[in-house]
């Protein structure tokens, strides 16, 4: 990242020129910081060509530290610039003004406010909104001069599908080629044509409206698009995988259900570059209408955005709605205090001033462990948990034992200021049904169907190497899908930091009647044979997960994935 000059100011320099100044250098580091995003993301093209999958989580990772970086530097060369007037209202105010006409006719014009307002939130430690200072309202909406243009092609099925998708696969280049073009797009017209017939009434497919840009993830490409037929449309997303033999296609995706699955809120970040953005989200919009705007701008890997419209949005919700702010349902947590606005599908989650035995752990640790999270791959079983800074709400929202739990306990980050309520930081998560409410509350065979993902949420997460420390089923979550997710990462760690060890043999009556461990235990010791218990499951469902997933239960099983990971091994997981 190339940094800011250092910039001392003349004691005569006017307001108008130092507004100027920094409004120019906002907008070249904006511009700096979109051109890396989009450098990095593009590099995914070849990724998938070489099938450089380690090569593509780096830089999943780079990216995703790239926003917080420029706007740190941006802050420094702010302060740097303007001295003792890094906080003077009188030229943030007019240099907002000169920005706006800077940034005027910029492609996702929106996403370059939001940069100005990340810097002056921060220099000036604002909380809530100051739309003096900050672009809010009307014009930060990045979806409001867009009528919905097809950023794609279009293809028509003028004769036979097998041609259309044949035209379709051939207009997507690398470098490498199809294993059998041909055989790839007769499959996909055979299952399109399959999709039809068995669930659309017998309908035929009349054209597809696919994005140009291909969206790629770990280590499938994807298709997006639309298939339109008489009566009936539906998505389209076909999954394209690369082997020795050339690139062919995996999986053709055609429910609602089954591509909001791929979109979900527990996946990591494409990488496709797209601009204009917002053409993109109109686009998605019909592909995956259950995706709020501020998931989609996510997943597309705009974060920053994804965070200012799921904000947006909630105060819109707190505008119209009467209900208060209550701790979430289920177990209290002692790391995290969690409350909700039951009306509305998040938890906010604030760090305890002190954690209570037998955590062992610090604030700035819980930190590190969500900051994993954000830069590794979620593999669909973890929460993409949003960080927010400086947050205002109305006091007479909140519950008042709710509040003062807040305050007594959570007094480093919550702290009441007349009539507000001030949340100086806090995780935002979309929110899931604990677990071990959930299984209490389904019938028998739901209850099973859950306990056996759970036990496949463990599998995925130890693939991409991943362990998530705490097994207690209250710090795991159920999907209105039914996926089970996990949601607590403050034991969380990477897998191949763990010693998975066999519990050793008694030696003696006494070590076997002892209620201590007779044999030493480090503290990157994990003894999987334990876990029955402190799953804390009926029996019968115990045995469901026993039959199905019994090699969880083994040290050996673990080793073994560790083994696999430490020799560079990417093991797949596929979204579908």
């Amino acid at each position: 990242m190339t940094e800011h000059p250092e910039v001392v100011p003349a004691c005569d320099t006017s307001d108008e020129d130092l507004a100027l100044g920094i409004a120019r250098a906002l907008r070249d580091a904006f511009l700096e910081y979109n051109a890396q995003f989009r450098s990095i993301t593009r590099r995914a093209k070849g990724r998938f060509e070489r099938r450089d999958w380690l090569g593509g989580q780096r830089d999943s990772a780079e990216r995703v530290d790239l926003y917080d970086e420029h706007v740190k530097a941006s802050v420094t060369h702010a302060r740097g610039v303007l001295g003792q007037r890094a906080a003077d209202r009188t030229i943030w105010i007019r240099a907002k003004a000169i920005f706006a006409d800077l940034v005027f006719d910029y492609p996702d014009v929106e996403f370059t406010k939001t940069y100005f307002s990340s810097v002056s939130r921060r220099l000036f430690i604002t909380s809530g909104v100051d739309d003096a200072i900050q672009f809010v309202g009307e014009e930060m909406m990045p979806l409001r001069n867009i009528a919905g243009p097809l950023i794609g092609k279009n293809y028509h099925a003028d004769g036979l599908l097998e041609q259309m998708f044949d035209s379709l696969l051939a207009d997507v280049e690398w470098s490498v080629g199809y294993q059998d073009r041909r055989r790839c797009a007769n499959y996909v017209a055979m299952q399109v044509r399959d999709h039809y017939a068995r669930l659309l009434r017998g309908d035929t497919v009349v054209c597809v409206d696919v994005l140009s840009p291909v969206f790629y993830r770990d280590t499938r490409a994807y298709l997006i698009g639309k298939a339109t037929g008489w009566t009936n449309a539906s998505p389209l997303v076909i999954a394209l995988e690369n082997s020795e033999r050339g690139v062919a296609v995996d999986a053709v995706i055609q429910t609602e259900e089954d591509v909001a699955l791929l979109f979900g809120f527990a996946r990591s970040y494409f990488h496709v570059d797209v601009e204009p953005v917002g053409a993109a989200i109109v686009f998605l919009r019909k592909v995956v209408p259950r995706e709020t705007v501020h998931e989609l701008f996510a997943i597309l890997g705009r974060a920053k955005q994804g965070k200012t419209e799921r904000f947006r949005g909630f105060e819109r919700h707190l505008r119209f709605s009467q209900d208060r702010f209550v701790t979430a349902p289920g177990k209290r947590g002692m790391v995290m205090a969690v409350f909700t606005l039951p009306s509305y599908d998040v938890v906010f989650k604030v760090i305890r001033d002190r954690f209570p035995p037998p955590k062992d752990t610090s604030p700035e640790e819980v930190k590190q462990h969500y900051k994993l999270v954000a830069r590794h791959d979620k593999a669909g079983r973890l929460v993409d948990a949003q960080e927010f800074r400086m947050l205002r709400f109305d006091r007479q929202r909140f519950d008042p034992t709710l509040l003062e739990e807040l305050c007594t306990e959570a007094s480093k980050s919550v702290r009441v200021a007349g009539d507000a309520v001030l949340v100086d930081h806090a995780y935002i998560e979309r929110r899931l049904r604990p677990l071990d409410l959930y299984l209490r509350e389904v019938d028998t065979e739901t209850a099973i169907l859950a306990v056996l993902d759970f036990g496949q949420a463990l599998r995925d997460l130890a693939a991409t190497n991943i362990f998530p420390g705490d097994l207690l089923l209250k710090n795991w979550g159920v999907a209105r899908s039914g996926r089970v997710i996990f949601y607590d990462y403050d034991e969380l760690c990477l897998l191949t930091d763990c010693e998975f060890r066999d519990i050793p043999v008694a030696q003696t009556y006494e070590d076997e009647i002892s209620a201590e461990p007779w044999f030493s235990v480090g503290p990157n010791d994990v003894f999987p044979e334990q876990w029955p218990a402190f799953f804390g499951l009926p029996s019968d469902l115990l045995a469901a997960f026993c039959e199905q997933h019994a090699e969880l239960l083994s040290a050996k099983w673990w080793r073994g994935i560790q083994d696999r990971l430490r020799r560079g091994e990417v093991i797949e997981l596929v979204p579908y």
